[in-house]
């Protein structure tokens, strides 16, 4: 009954290309720069990832939502987080045990607006030749010149700053406060699996809004500072890479992962860039070039941190690349404790090859504080 009723939907590209679909549920419009992730599984953890604000999700799995959702588990932030979301198959019965709900009535809860029946690997393929864009995703198939002008107003992801969209209002704690180690994490589109990959060593961390100041962080006395993963583009965010430029000059433990290590990036005068297409998706390889070991990694990321310039500072030395395209995948300063990714060790979803990371950072306030 449910595919008798669906309605039919449209996704509009900015440049003109239409496909076609039915909408999962009511009827919606919903704007955004539209990109796709490949992993197979993972799904919750994707649309509540506050990296993807203001895109709307392609998912290349054939099937979406039938393992349904959980309540706490998969969460990475207190709600949805895409624009809007597209599929082949929607799944509105789900068979695991463990789920709390259908991803329909997750869905429905958050107010996004979903599109399936689409034929998305002709529709990634094109987004791969022609580049990531802004689209619109729609149930209003008859007014698509309206649909189109509207687009046109969107604005582009370049240049745009998002991180504060998404960033916590007020300061909170996450951890033992007993714990060995205080971490304070600068929230520009935090996850909460980072959260918990740092609380589960032994850290107590306190959670400061994207445009707090060094002297704000210092005042809790931290034994390091990290830089979190976050949406949209990192060139805006002035306050960020000031902040983290301060933490330099003192040669305080940090780490930066995502949009933290484009900061980190931007904070030695190296430029990031706008990619063709972002790396999104669980099984990215990654080569460590510090050990010479290969990592499958988790990445979400449009933007990128300029290589040529990243080898010419004196520096700054790259660890680790990504071997699809060689982009920079991580860096480290040669003369301060800073190192930095661009790709998620939490993994969450993803594999764990590269969880060591915050081994690594904890080492490094260790060694900070002897």
């Amino acid at each position: 009954m449910k595919y008798q009723s669906k309605k039919k939907a449209v996704l509009i590209l900015a440049d003109g290309t239409i496909f076609h679909g039915k909408a999962v549920g009511n009827e919606g419009t919903a704007f955004g720069e539209v990109c796709f992730n490949t992993g197979m599984t993972g799904y919750q953890e994707i649309f509540t990832d506050p990296s993807y604000f203001g895109q709307i999700m392609v998912t290349t799995n054939a099937h979406i939502g039938n393992y349904g959702v959980t309540e706490e588990i998969e969460m990475e932030s207190d709600g949805v987080k895409i624009a809007g979301l597209v599929c082949k198959n929607f799944s509105y019965n789900f068979s695991r045990p463990e789920a709390s709900g259908s991803l329909e009535d997750f869905l429905n809860k958050n107010n996004l607006f979903a599109i399936c029946d689409v034929d998305t690997r002709a529709l990634v393929s094109y987004i791969r030749d022609n580049g990531a864009m802004n689209a619109v995703i729609s149930t209003d198939v008859a007014n698509i010149d309206i649909l189109k002008e509207r687009l046109a107003q969107v604005p582009d992801m370049n240049g745009l700053e998002l991180a504060s969209k998404v960033s916590t209002k007020e300061p909170y704690y996450f951890g033992d406060e007993n714990a060995t180690f205080k971490i304070a994490a600068l929230d520009i589109g935090i996850k909460k699996n980072i959260l918990r990959s740092l609380a589960n060593r032994d850290a107590y961390i306190k959670v400061f809004p994207y445009n707090a100041t060094f002297n704000e962080m210092q005042d809790w006395n931290p034994d390091g500072y990290f830089l979190s993963n976050g949406p949209g583009d990192p060139e805006p965010l002035n306050e960020a890479i000031e902040l983290a430029k301060e933490i330099l000059s003192r040669n305080l433990p940090l780490f930066g992962i995502c949009l933290g290590h484009q900061v980190i990036a931007l904070a030695n005068g190296i430029p990031t860039y706008k990619m063709y297409n972002g790396h999104r998706g669980i099984n990215h390889p990654v080569m460590n070039l510090v050990t010479g070991k290969g990592e499958i990694t988790s990445q979400n990321h449009g933007f990128a941190v300029d290589r040529e310039a990243t080898e010419a500072h004196s520096d700054v030395e790259i660890t680790h690349v990504h071997l699809n395209d060689n982009t920079v995948a991580g860096i480290r300063m040669k003369s301060k404790n800073c190192f930095s990714v661009q790709y998620h060790p939490e993994a969450s979803p993803g594999p764990h090859d590269a969880s060591y990371l915050f081994d690594q950072f904890i080492e490094n306030i260790k060694q900070s504080k002897l």
